[in-house]
């Protein structure tokens, strides 16, 4: 450790040149044709990195205090969303910070591929640039490595759920240091139903391809996929739009080829009826292995865990301000169809902090924002500098 201590070295600045020019090469490369098509979710990554986004991001942090990086920053990512890690490691050596990223070693392809873009990247990059970033892998049972790097890291980065975070905790950090983290989170989708049922198919089909990228690319298992669906209006039109819902989404899985194996058919069989049988759901659907309706017997009993990739509760409700009796602090993205921007923030007023830090359209579950969770990372990865004359 003292050695990979000893080369993360060099000095940057909050948005310093080298970095936004080595980051939107970056962004070119995971838009390659090639690339995309393999893995198609790196396209909302490569669009979060180019060059007009990252030129927001700096010319939002314009105040009246001096802004300068924390420090050395140690990144602790999920191994079930490969791509969480390029977004909130990109926000720190944006904000000028030293950052040391811990993979997992049973990360897939799309980190290897995240991995191997970036390697290509750094080549061309100033040599400044690869000497403040390191990307590491060990398993967690290597405590004495977690141990050294959070005692010399000024902030510690900490995602993947409740558990990974209590046991991360275990490690002391140095005493000006502090931990940012992002436990266990579930979301879900609001529908307004009337307005599905009067959209042109062209748009109901656009809406069910969104559905499907929220929940598909990371099999469900995102802080931000919706695992319910709560459908809004009168019980006829509810019935009607979700059943035509139901049907679009089952095409589009279908047209794209997605599918599950064995193991994740029976997980989901094992989690919808067992719903079923503590009376929780009042009827369960299956199309094929890949996707799984649950009809909740009532709106208040919609499950946070989850089920297994492609299984979906349905909930109804009789307008939007319903939710905010619903709602829990885990509650994480909102994705929504149908609602005026005064409804979205009139709820959000009502929900005051109890739950939902993202209120988004269908499609859009996935989109990265530098305020996650209701944090503003890039605010979370500087210091503030008082200047008085």
């Amino acid at each position: 450790m003292e050695v990979l201590l000893g080369q993360v070295r060099g000095r940057l600045e909050v948005g310093d040149r080298r970095v936004r020019e080595f980051l939107a090469e970056f962004g070119r490369r995971l838009l390659r044709p090639a690339l995309a098509r393999r893995h198609p979710e790196l396209g909302s990554l490569g669009f979060f990195l180019r060059p007009s986004e990252l030129a927001r991001t700096i010319e939002g942090m314009a105040g009246e205090h001096v802004r300068v990086p924390r420090g050395l920053i140690f990144h602790i990512p999920p191994a079930n969303v490969d791509t969480v890690f390029v977004y909130s490691w990109a926000l720190s050596a944006l904000m000028g910070n030293r950052n040391v990223v811990r993979l997992s070693p049973r990360s897939g392809a799309v980190a290897e591929a995240i991995v191997e873009t970036l390697q290509e990247a750094l080549r061309e990059a100033d040599p400044v640039v690869g000497q403040t970033q390191r990307i590491i892998s060990y398993e967690r049972e290597a405590e004495a490595v977690t141990a050294a790097l959070s005692a010399a890291c000024d902030l510690r980065v900490v995602w993947g759920g409740d558990r990974t975070v209590q046991d991360v905790r275990r490690y002391p950090l140095p005493p000006h240091a502090r931990d940012l983290v992002f436990p266990d989170r579930s979301s879900f989708a609001v529908i307004r139903a009337a307005a599905w049922l009067c959209a042109p198919r062209a748009a109901r089909v656009s809406v069910a391809e969104g559905f499907v990228n929220d929940t598909y690319w990371f099999d469900q298992a995102a802080c931000s996929s919706p695992r319910t669906v709560f459908w809004v209006g009168a019980e006829v039109d509810c019935d009607a739009a979700r059943a035509d819902f139901i049907d679009h989404v089952s095409r589009v899985i279908t047209a794209r080829g997605w599918g599950v194996d064995a193991a994740m058919a029976v997980e989901k069989r094992v989690s919808t009826y067992g719903l079923a049988a503590d009376g929780v759901a009042q009827s369960v659907e299956f199309r094929g292995n890949a996707l799984a309706n649950v009809t909740l017997a009532a709106a208040d009993q919609a499950p946070r865990r989850w089920l297994g990739a492609g299984t979906f509760a349905h909930a109804r409700l009789g307008s939007p301000a319903e939710l905010a009796g619903l709602v829990e602090r885990r509650d994480q993205t909102m994705t929504h169809y149908g609602f005026g921007r005064p409804e979205l923030e009139e709820l959000a007023r009502a929900l005051a902090g109890r739950g939902v830090d993202r209120m988004v359209p269908v499609g859009s579950a996935l989109s990265f924002h530098r305020v996650w969770d209701g944090v503003d990372l890039p605010a979370e990865f500087t210091r503030l500098v008082t200047v008085v004359r």
